[in-house]
């Protein structure tokens, strides 16, 4: 028979008792299928920021939660399906994409679409930075809104599920972090205070326009024109919303993929240059502006001594 070290039995028991312990009241069981994990249930007063628990569910068609009150502070996101979500008695609509938040206080309900009922990931925390994350999120608990980029708030809910759910000696450090990367890229895209949803969509797809075909594309105007708005309402949205003009958006963009090309190891400066359709001087200096270092420095850097 073999004598485990009392370190590594606690440890055991501790992945063990994560796997399967009985969810917290809290939880709900009007689910299809879960998947869910449990750090820390009692988060420590003072610290800045602590991951409670999270996960994944496929809610049934049935599925109902309306709760008065909540213990901790809390960000649902949406991956698929439909319903709706009742926070502080504002009703909003659910659908992939949607983003909402509730805590201490804040008396909500959330239904399912019972012909197409929602995939949703959610995350509970507490610290004394949780609600400065939300608020720079755009995401005071009683808040809805959608996220400009679902595809990457997925994978890093993915990310912080299989954080929690492996339940090794640093996943509290570590779900920590990743929650809060997940707020501060909801931060990156959060609506200017007072911007009207209408505007914010439209701005964001000026700007997917402009990441997806920056190629094609050598001034605002012409960035304008593939929009289908003009060159001023463009400015606007972008100083409304954005955190740079839309041109400095299209330089990055293009200088981005040119340091690619260059770091690939076959292309001089010149054909790079050729291929944006810049003389090459004002390559050099657009992309010094971008980079910090000239395209020749970074190729020199690149190949090293």
């Amino acid at each position: 028979m073999t004598i485990l070290d009392p370190a590594v039995r606690t440890f055991i028991v501790e992945i063990v008792n994560r796997a399967i312990a009985e969810p917290p009241s809290f939880v709900s069981r009007q689910v299809r299928e879960a998947r869910r994990f449990y750090l820390n249930l009692s988060p420590p007063a003072g610290h800045r920021l602590t991951v409670v628990c999270g996960g994944w569910e496929c809610c049934a068609p049935d599925f109902r939660v309306e709760r008065a009150d909540f213990p901790f502070l809390c960000v649902e996101f949406v991956a698929g399906g439909s319903g709706k979500v009742i926070l502080n008695g504002k009703e909003w609509p659910l659908r992939r994409g949607s983003i909402f938040s509730y805590g201490p206080g804040c008396p909500h309900r959330i239904e399912a679409d019972e012909q197409d009922p929602p995939l949703k990931y959610f995350v509970d925390f507490s610290g004394r930075e949780g609600l400065d994350l939300l608020r720079q999120a755009g995401l005071l608990p009683g808040s809805c809104r959608i996220a400009a980029n679902a595809e990457e708030l997925e994978e890093a809910f993915e990310h912080l599920l299989a954080t929690g759910r492996k339940a090794g000696p640093q996943a509290e450090r570590i779900a920590a972090l990743q929650a809060e990367i997940i707020l501060l890229n909801l931060a990156e895209s959060a609506p200017a205070e007072g911007g009207r949803e209408q505007s914010f969509q439209t701005y964001l797809k000026c700007r997917r326009c402009i990441e997806e075909r920056f190629l094609e594309f050598a001034t605002a105007t012409e960035i304008a024109e593939a929009c289908h708005v003009s060159t001023a309402y463009l400015s606007r949205l972008f100083a409304l919303h954005g955190h740079e003009s839309p041109y400095h958006l299209l330089l990055r963009c293009r200088m981005s993929h040119a340091a690619a090309l260059l770091d690939g190891g076959d292309r001089i400066v010149r054909e790079v240059a050729e291929e944006l359709r810049l003389d090459p001087f004002h390559f050099s200096r657009v992309f010094k502006r971008i980079h910090g270092v000239s395209p020749a420095d970074f190729l020199r850097r690149r190949r090293g001594p």
